[in-house]
């Protein structure tokens, strides 16, 4: 059996920064890797719609093109006809080559591909192409979010963070929220009760903290609190690692009422005293209902001390039935996802 030798007492952590910095490596060049990647396909994709605009090509051409890059480069995926009209829309997409090196090279080109396929608007692009590069969203979660009409949604929730929060904090936390949330993950039907509603967040907690946005990490449910001798109970309570603050979630199966955001305020001043640090910034609430009147809402918060926001859930996607019915369910879309992908392979 071989001698053990002792290692020195700063082994440890010596080992820990090293893997730190050859797993850093390895996403350099990973990262370095797919900026050429997306570089040189956009630079196909250009020459190949100048050529047509020049000299009139058609599919026939690409076609050729597609069997000869293969032939010369056996080894390398991607030259297949179908990804070589993709690089001639990319190219069309987004003419300026300094924002496809500097932006969009961020991305992988199957985040590319989402963008030209689910969207026909350049500012939308630009709006989720910074998005994903922002929170590091995989593909599945971008076309998640884009069939799911993020960017109509973020920051309407009815607030008075600006009254009640400092700036640029104020921003943030409006941009956090969104109106209406879309819970229709659950399988809760419209009459579904407070909570039934619970229930079924915490065993989709995943899918509701997809949902909620990035920085919310889930902290408790039906979360104690004793003030003057009597028991509270708050139904969702989160922390908002960008905010630096505890987030409470109400839940209301009716419609809003002003009486909600006293309750809530009530809680947000007992989680400031019990509960929040000295680092961290104020507590902020958010009441989730099954309707609410804006006019309402507003009037309701005018002069609560506490930032509270107040927004609609939706259980049930909001479209014709027939449209709706053809939607497909986030299975389908990773399913279809990983056919696109096999496909570019061939």
């Amino acid at each position: 059996m071989p001698d053990i030798v002792p290692l020195p007492a700063d082994y440890a952590a010596w080992l820990a920064e090293l893997k730190a910095r050859i797993h850093a490596a390895q996403q350099q060049a990973t990262l370095a890797v797919n900026r050429e990647l997306v570089l040189l396909y956009w630079q196909i994709g250009r020459d190949i719609l100048a050529r047509q605009g020049m000299e009139g090509w058609g599919a026939k051409v690409i076609e050729r093109l597609a069997q000869d890059l293969r032939s010369a480069f056996p080894d390398m995926k991607g030259f297949s006809p179908r990804n070589l009209k993709y690089m001639r829309a990319f190219a069309e997409a987004w003419p300026e080559m300094d924002f496809v090196q500097g932006v969009l090279a961020q991305l992988p080109w199957y985040h590319q591909l989402a963008l030209l396929d689910k969207l026909n608007n350049t500012e939308e692009r630009r709006w989720y192409a910074a998005k994903a590069i922002e929170h590091g969203w995989s593909r599945n979660v971008l076309v998640i979010q884009i069939e799911t009409r993020l960017r109509e949604r973020s920051g309407q929730a009815v607030t008075n963070f600006s009254q009640r929060l400092p700036a640029p904090m104020s921003d943030l936390a409006r941009e956090s929220l969104k109106d209406p949330y879309r819970l229709d993950f659950l399988g809760l039907g419209e009459e579904a009760q407070e909570r039934a509603l619970e229930d079924a967040i915490i065993q989709h907690i995943t899918r509701f903290l997809l949902e909620l946005g990035a920085g919310f990490a889930f902290v408790g449910r039906q979360v104690h609190l004793e003030v003057g001798g009597d028991d509270f109970f708050i139904d969702l309570l989160f922390y908002h690692l960008k905010l630096r603050c505890f987030v409470v979630v109400e839940l209301k199966a009716g419609a809003f009422k002003p009486e909600h955001a006293g309750q809530l305020n009530f809680y947000l001043s007992a989680v400031d005293a019990q509960m929040r640090a000295e680092h961290d910034a104020p507590t902020i609430g958010l009441l989730l209902c099954k309707s609410r009147n804006k006019v309402v809402a507003e009037y309701a918060l005018r002069d609560l001390s506490k930032p509270i926001g107040v927004a609609e859930y939706q259980l049930v996607e909001a479209l014709p039935a027939d449209l709706q019915s053809s939607l497909p369910s986030i299975e389908a879309i990773e399913q279809a996802l990983a056919d696109d992908i096999a496909m570019d392979d061939e």
